[in-house]
């Protein structure tokens, strides 16, 4: 049976998982609950049932979700997935639910990512994405630290995922960070004398800024930069 890391005791989990194969089942039928966060990596699952916080997780996903979806809308350039989104890897033993994704077009349409529909068959309908996403953006969390900022740099670049971005918030001082692929692992871009970072995948600079707004709120705002 796979190894659970028990982050919340409120999940019952079934006791024939004992592989990859038999985790998507699960995670793709009507027992799997419909919140929370529930990870396998390489015969570990990893349970967070907590809420996100907001202004440490929630608003800055949304800020990158908002004009990361302008920019793959506006060049048609894939397809843009937030929460809730699985990506399997058999290569990487891998199947989770990142916090955004992107999928280019040419992934699509040369095979190397595969729509899974819902069992059902009906058209159109799709559970789960197959393959290596062109981009993951994972916000780190209290109870992820280790997951995304060590075990999923791993698994992502097994994955052959191309672009790996990480963001914490909750540090005094705001990381944000474009790591791209080399060759025995992500690698960390270097920022510009303005502190943006290029995407290779989205052919765009990008700098990720925090303030308080006339409230006193903490928000965050996604700069954009075209090349040159």
């Amino acid at each position: 049976m796979a190894t659970t890391i028990r982050l919340d005791e409120t999940v019952e989990i079934p006791g024939d998982i004992r592989s990859l194969a038999d985790f998507r089942r699960w995670a793709l039928s009507d027992r799997f609950p419909e919140t929370g966060r529930i990870d396998y990596l390489g015969g570990l699952m990893e349970i967070d049932m907590s809420p996100e916080d907001v202004f440490t997780h929630g608003t800055v996903k949304v800020e990158i979700v908002r004009v990361l979806a302008g920019r793959v809308a506006s060049a048609r350039l894939g397809i843009l997935l937030a929460d809730s989104s699985r990506i399997s890897s058999p290569t990487a033993e891998l199947s989770v639910e990142p916090d955004v994704v992107f999928i280019s077009e040419d992934s699509l349409e040369h095979g190397r990512v595969r729509l899974v529909p819902r069992s059902a068959g009906q058209p159109d309908r799709y559970v789960e994405i197959e393959g290596p996403p062109d981009l993951v953006v994972e916000v780190v969390s209290n109870r992820s630290v280790t997951k995304d900022t060590r075990d999923l740099f791993s698994r992502y670049f097994a994955a052959g995922v191309d672009e790996y971005w990480l963001v914490d918030a909750r540090r005094e001082e705001l990381f944000f960070r474009i790591h791209r692929r080399g060759n025995e692992g992500f690698e960390p871009t270097d920022a510009d004398a303005d502190s943006y970072q290029r995407s290779e995948v989205l052919s765009r600079w990008y700098r990720l800024d925090r303030s308080r707004n006339a409230k006193g709120r903490i928000t965050f705002h996604l700069l954009e930069r075209e090349e040159g």
